[in-house]
């Protein structure tokens, strides 16, 4: 968890964590790039890799425990999120949708992890990035397939309605293409990492204040400050590994609507 030392700042008030608890400093004064959060996802990448190549190394007919929990997170991205969303053209996706979702849930569970404790999709840079990746994989599908022209104009003039409606539809249905989509992909993952941390940051912290406080009555609720964060902590890993899910879904989603006939 984040430095415990401010929370006695200001006098002996208690300081709630804030968004300044989520700017980390740099690691070496002399790479000002380098913070926990960035550090964090190399070694997610590094641990994803690893746990695979290790789990697919030596595959028998008769798996392993690791074999068995790796061939069980492809087998779960292939089937669920890739074949039942996509279609029949949905093998070419696999390797991107696994390699989203993976990396996804390693960051964010990396919030509860002993002395890592900071969940990298909580810095909205992240989202961004893997929310652009998304935006081009499925338009480039459905240019790819469609063709420029038509596939505008299937977005901006959806088949069917009046053309009065156009007025109106075909502003909103550019902006959610090329705007909303992108922007509420990446915000969603954003905002359920900050919050959750901070509202974890919030009881484990709040216990220590408690629990080092002159009064006894503030000692006395200390344990139960603990216990509420504890309990969050449970909550936040399954909607760390729902918005894991989530992302990919949806990713899932925007790539079989960029093949659809009429999308």
């Amino acid at each position: 968890m984040l430095a415990l030392s401010n929370l006695h700042a200001e006098g002996d008030g208690f300081v709630p964590p804030s968004t300044n608890d989520f700017n980390l400093p740099p690691i070496s004064e002399s790479i000002s790039w380098l913070t926990k959060p960035v550090l964090l996802v190399f070694l997610s990448v590094i641990l994803v890799s690893v746990f695979f190549v290790l789990s697919s190394r030596k595959a028998a007919v008769v798996p392993s425990k690791l074999q068995f929990a790796g061939e069980s997170i492809y087998a779960f991205v292939r089937n669920d999120l890739a074949r039942d969303v996509i279609g029949h053209d949905f093998m070419r996706f696999v390797p991107y949708l696994f390699t989203l979702f993976t990396f996804v849930l390693t960051n964010n569970i990396f919030g509860i992890v002993p002395f890592l404790q900071f969940p990298a999709m909580s810095h909205v840079g992240f989202p961004y990035v893997l929310a652009v990746f998304t935006f081009v994989v499925f338009h480039y599908v459905g240019i790819r397939k469609q063709g420029l022209g038509k596939y505008l104009k299937e977005i901006a003039f959806m088949p069917g309605v009046p053309k009065p409606v156009y007025i109106l539809l075909t502003p909103i249905e550019l902006a959610t293409f090329f705007l909303v989509r992108p922007l509420t992909l990446s915000l969603r993952l954003f905002a359920n990492m900050f919050a959750g941390h901070l509202l974890l940051l919030v009881f484990i912290m709040g216990g220590d204040y408690m629990m080092h406080d002159s009064h006894l009555i503030m000692k006395l609720f200390s344990p139960f400050s603990f216990a509420f964060g504890i309990a969050l902590t449970f909550f936040e890993f399954m909607v760390q590994c729902l918005q894991a899910y989530i992302f990919t879904l949806l990713t899932a989603l925007y790539i079989a609507g960029a093949l659809a006939d009429e999308h």
